[in-house]
């Protein structure tokens, strides 16, 4: 497992992973990023979320089908579905919208940066056909899928390039908006 020394140097070294060791993840490594997916803060404190883990080998490929066909996902022991509960989250953030796309963001990368830190990869899916997901695990109709992401070691073919990011001064305006 890699060692990081801050949470600036997980987030440095995070990645997008598509090819997964099949190997299980030991249940400690499991309970620990399900914990910090539940310590993530929401709008009012409401927690309008359920996350699904779908373990079973024809769920997850049936899962992989439904995300476009990334077969890479299935390859994941664990799959994990983040899924709002849109009438529990806070309604007007910012006067005009629900809180629920929020605050599944903040908690599913909780849980990413979590996974990083004990060595397991993860990939945020976002590609997907919500009504073949929620057909597939039995999510009733006013629940919202999110997002998804695999979990599980880095297979062989896991090793990606670290991507550019923009510089400070490209995304950062002071006092005003700033072109």
């Amino acid at each position: 497992m890699r060692k990081y020394n801050s949470l600036m140097e997980i987030i440095t070294n995070r990645r997008s992973i598509r090819s997964y060791d099949p190997k299980e993840i030991e249940p400690e490594k499991i309970e620990y990023v399900l914990n910090a997916f539940r310590k993530a803060p929401s709008a009012k404190n409401l927690q309008p979320w359920k996350l699904i883990m779908i373990k079973d080998k024809n769920k997850r490929n049936d899962i992989a089908i439904a995300c476009n066909n990334q077969n890479f996902i299935s390859e994941a022991p664990v799959i994990l579905a983040a899924c709002a509960k849109e009438e529990e989250a806070y309604g007007v953030m910012g006067g005009y919208m629900s809180s629920y796309p929020i605050d599944i963001a903040i908690a599913l990368e909780h849980l990413i940066l979590a996974a990083t830190e004990v060595g397991l990869g993860t990939c945020w899916i976002g590609a997907f056909k919500e009504q073949l997901v929620k057909d597939i695990l039995k999510i009733p109709e006013n629940i919202r899928v999110v997002a998804l992401t695999p979990l599980g070691y880095p297979g062989p073919d896991a090793e990606t390039p670290k991507r550019g990011r923009k510089s400070v001064s490209e995304i950062i305006c002071y006092e005003k908006y700033c072109d």
